[in-house]
């Protein structure tokens, strides 16, 4: 898998305020970022440009293999049952992997409409979808809001297979993340 995320010169403006600015990253196969810093001060934005789905207020980011971004949306219908609601992004991905939904341990949830689902198991099921994806370049925000011990310990396991598969994964988060392969970044250190 070859991944590449880069970003030169970023800032980002929400409103009228500046939240960031004079960002740069360039991060290779294999390379994981945790990206901190207190609420409201852009984690999530800087997710959504690196994602391609915000523009910056100035510089570029650049990404090589597909991205896939795990944020507050779920991402699934919340009138159908969990199964069906995943069989359609399978449908979309072009794949029949079952595997992302026994690693996440959804199996004895997939006839439960996804309305129904907690905080966690949607957590779970939103991890099952951007496995699914096959995307080389992750990009989680607060991954690990509301899992058990067991469900914390296998996301942070599958984002360092990942790593370590040749894929990049930027971790935005107030809590600690445990993979080896990465640095930190705290975006207070780029607040104007």
């Amino acid at each position: 898998m070859q991944a590449r995320l880069t970003a030169n010169d970023l800032a980002c403006r929400r409103g009228e305020r500046l939240l960031f600015r004079h960002l740069s990253l360039d991060l290779a196969s294999g390379e994981a970022l945790h990206v901190t810093g207190p609420n409201g001060i852009g984690k999530s934005s800087l997710l959504r440009i690196l994602a391609g789905l915000s523009r910056p207020f100035a510089g570029k980011a650049t990404r090589e293999g597909r991205v896939a971004l795990l944020d507050e949306r779920l991402a699934l219908d919340e009138a159908l049952p969990l199964g069906k609601a995943l069989d359609f992004w399978r449908g979309l991905d072009g794949t029949q992997d079952f595997m992302p939904i026994e690693k996440m341990s959804l199996t004895d949830l997939l006839d439960v409409p996804v309305r129904y689902l907690s905080t966690g198991q949607r957590k779970r099921a939103a991890m099952a979808r951007l496995l699914g994806t096959k995307a080389a370049v992750w990009l989680l925000d607060e991954p690990l809001n509301g899992l058990d011990d067991e469900a914390r310990v296998t996301v942070e396991r599958l984002a360092a297979e990942h790593c370590a598969g040749g894929g990049v994964c930027v971790v935005a988060s107030h809590q600690t993340f445990a993979v080896e392969s990465k640095r930190v970044l705290s975006l207070s250190d780029y607040a104007s």
